[in-house]
């Protein structure tokens, strides 16, 4: 029997990514498998519903959903859409494993297998799948672009015959991946570029990159690839050391945020007040509380002659790029969930077992387990 895999249009207002590109549609029907799609789901990303010639398009969202046996979304689905999927059937996106935890109630209910791409393990065999960094490396990338238009500086140093403009200073806070990203973009566009990170092991990427390292001499190494909590030691001796470059810089991308945690407040208000008037911070974190003291989600805060920006859902920004990378990731993935023509889930395999949430009518992963257990007591 063939498999049917659907795409819906995303419902988050604003969203401009779509979870498959005609390229990747063109890869898995060469499979044997069909793909149906929602009218206009393409449209905010580039693709319009003829890009989609391989794929059926259909108008009835719920006629969609009730006939799949894999639903491929970017960001979770709603209570209604739950309830319109097809029982037994598979969903694979953003499922935000960490909030509205009553969906995976729902979702167990109906007997789902739902996967979130937030939860596939960073191991060297997921990278092709690793959907957090290729969102978050255009994220980096788009963090600067903002932040430029916002700033009312030129970022290289220029020579006219007026005389010379200095480059201006560039500060990334956090260097994983969007910190990276954001480092190499400052760097291209011409600005003095710093990077910060409270794990010491990331020095030689910084550098790498043409960056210097600001080195508070702190080794906060964690698991999963992400920083340990500070002491208030450390937190302490953190802010003393970074005030005086966040003072020097006139454009600040934060990029510190943990899944599933509230963002680590590293800038605090007295450091805004310190810095030059008409600098400008993008916060990156802005979704999981910020790192600033004064973010506020989705608006630019000017204090003291300083704008701090919270973007918000910034890979949908480059929506046609983002849903490219996005759609290749959720291919990887599918190969080793379609085996032989037939879905296959094997708990054995590390990365189905630790993104999997929902599976034979029960909540399958742990700590979304204990969370609801939690909830419920």
């Amino acid at each position: 029997m063939t498999i049917q895999i659907c795409v819906p249009k995303e419902v988050r207002e604003d969203e401009q990514r779509v979870a498959l590109v005609p390229d990747v549609v063109k890869r898995l029907t060469k499979e044997g498998i069909n793909i149906n799609i929602e009218a206009g789901a393409g449209e905010l990303a580039g693709y319009t519903d003829i890009s989609y010639e391989i794929a059926t398009v259909v108008s009835n969202s719920s006629e969609l959903l009730a006939q799949a046996d894999i639903t491929l979304t970017v960001n979770p689905i709603t209570s209604e859409q739950i309830s319109q999927l097809k029982e037994g059937s598979i969903l694979i996106g953003f499922l935000n494993p960490h909030s509205d935890l009553k969906r995976f109630t729902q979702l167990a209910a109906k007997n789902i297998s739902a996967f979130s791409v937030e939860l596939i393990p960073r191991i060297s065999r997921a990278q092709a799948m690793d959907a957090l960094s290729s969102q978050a490396s255009i994220a980096g990338y788009k963090a600067v672009l903002l932040g430029s238009n916002i700033l009312g500086k030129f970022l290289p140093m220029l020579t006219t015959a007026a005389g010379t403009i200095r480059p201006s200073k560039c500060l990334v806070i956090g260097a994983g991946v969007a910190g990276l990203q954001a480092i190499a973009t400052a760097k291209r566009l011409g600005a003095i570029v710093e990077g910060y990170d409270v794990r010491a092991a990331v020095k030689e990427q910084v550098e790498s990159l043409g960056a210097k390292f600001v080195d508070i001499e702190i080794k906060a190494e964690g698991a999963g690839g992400y920083a340990r909590e500070l002491t208030e030691e450390e937190k302490n001796q953190q802010q003393e050391i970074l005030a005086t470059h966040v003072a020097a810089a006139d454009l600040i991308v934060t990029t510190a945020a943990i899944p599933g945690r509230t963002s680590p407040r590293i800038i605090s208000t007295s450091m805004i007040e310190g810095m030059k008037e008409g600098s400008v911070i993008v916060d990156l974190a802005a979704e999981g509380g910020g790192n600033c003291e004064i973010t506020k989600l989705g608006e630019t805060v000017l204090h003291k002659g300083v704008k701090i920006y919270g973007p918000e859902n910034v890979p949908s920004m480059v929506g046609n790029h983002a849903s490219e990378l996005y759609a290749k990731n959720l291919q990887n993935f599918l190969e080793i969930l379609i085996q032989e023509d037939e879905v296959k889930i094997n708990l054995e395999d590390e990365i189905i077992n630790e993104s999997l949430i929902t599976h034979d009518g029960e909540v399958h992963h742990p700590g979304i387990r204990d969370q609801l257990e939690g909830a419920s007591s």
